[in-house]
């Protein structure tokens, strides 16, 4: 393995999302959707073993997550966990790894990618990102691993690429022409049957030098309060200096903030079986256990008439889920909270904004 290839997992969101299975005390990264006994940040961190040398593999996560990191990696080196004061989302995230690792290896290429990815083939998935490595080491290219879509979802981002369709055959990037984020049904539809877009997986490769300079030159409200680090990560002094980084970081994606300004950006098509795992919506298509009627369920017992389209979902160990007559509904139960919610997604958000007003403190 190159030694100088490194990964960034980003482990630091709350998942609001998942409510209420996913809380601030223990986000979707750290729990086990699966049932086989691995979080997704325990999954993230093994698929890279075969691609990044062991001691090469970066945590980034929250402070109040340091325990949840290495509790699930504890093999993770203490030095190889960089906590954050506040989630200020993927641009201050990054923009905190790449100072940390041009300290460590001027010469660092990196993979930043999202902690709650499912992967399928991971030998097909190994192999794009040990060519995307390869072509972002030499070359000045910010790369982003580029899904090829099989129906118009709109809970993705969409990158037109360009040559269409006929660039996806070729094992190596493509020059970007647009970022479109999460768009309606309608032009997702279009987007898919123009055969010029990719989903956008959150997956990032590049140089560490390169990703600094482009960081610098288009989101300078990001990089400039980091001015000295040099003289202040890794050192016992670190968090104090971060505190005061982050506290009036404004929220920003590396999409916003670099991609989609910067003339360096690329993708690369990928065909390995990928699913973004970022809501309940998009889980009923992971959870396998589906019935005849098209219940995505995860219970320990269920007994179930006359329901269709649903998603039921039960943490609690050996208690039985009787549901009749419901269909497309969400049905989460927990140790303290039932959420019965239509499956639509904006009243899905509406009860997750509602949790966050007072009184509602203790199930958030």
């Amino acid at each position: 393995m190159n030694k100088h290839y490194y990964c960034v997992i980003m482990a630091g969101g709350i998942g609001s999302r998942f409510w209420p299975i996913s809380r601030e005390e223990k986000p979707k990264q750290f729990l086990d959707f699966s049932g086989k006994g691995h979080s997704f940040l325990r999954m993230t961190y093994e698929r890279f073993l075969g691609i990044i040398p062991k001691e090469n593999i970066l945590v980034v996560s929250l402070r109040k997550y340091k325990d949840l990191v290495m509790e699930q990696i504890p093999e993770l080196p203490e030095e190889n966990l960089l906590l954050e004061p506040y989630n200020r989302n993927t641009c201050p995230c990054l923009a905190f790894a790449t100072y940390h690792l041009l300290k460590r290896d001027p010469q660092a290429v990196m993979v930043a990618t999202p902690s709650d990815l499912l992967i399928g083939d991971l030998e097909l998935f190994e192999q794009t990102l040990t060519n995307a490595l390869g072509y972002a080491a030499g070359n000045e290219s910010l790369i982003t691993l580029g899904i090829v879509p099989d129906r118009p979802d709109t809970n993705f981002g969409y990158i037109q690429v360009t040559g269409g369709s006929s660039s996806f055959s070729e094992d190596k990037p493509v020059k970007v022409k647009t970022f479109t984020e999460k768009p309606d049904i309608d032009l997702a539809k279009v987007f898919l049957d123009s055969g010029e877009f990719l989903w956008n997986s959150g997956v990032f490769v590049w140089q560490a030098e390169l990703i600094r300079k482009e960081m610098e030159k288009y989101c300078p409200e990001v990089t400039r309060p980091f001015k000295g680090w040099e003289d202040h990560i890794s050192e016992d002094d670190e968090y104090s200096f971060l505190e005061k980084v982050y506290m009036n970081l404004e929220k920003m994606s590396v999409d916003y903030g670099v991609m989609e300004k910067t003339s360096m950006a690329w993708v690369y098509p990928a065909k390995f079986g990928w699913a973004d795992i970022g809501n309940w919506e998009s889980l009923y298509g992971y959870l396998a256990d589906k019935d005849g009627s098209n219940n995505a369920v995860k219970a320990s017992h269920k007994l179930l008439q006359e329901n269709r389209n649903n998603i039921i979902y039960s943490s609690v160990k050996d208690k039985l889920v009787a549901i009749k007559g419901l269909e497309n509904y969400v049905i989460i139960d927990t140790d303290n909270v039932l959420m019965i919610c239509p499956r639509d997604d904006k009243k899905l958000k509406e009860v997750i904004t509602n949790i966050g007003m007072p009184g509602y403190e203790d199930f958030r």
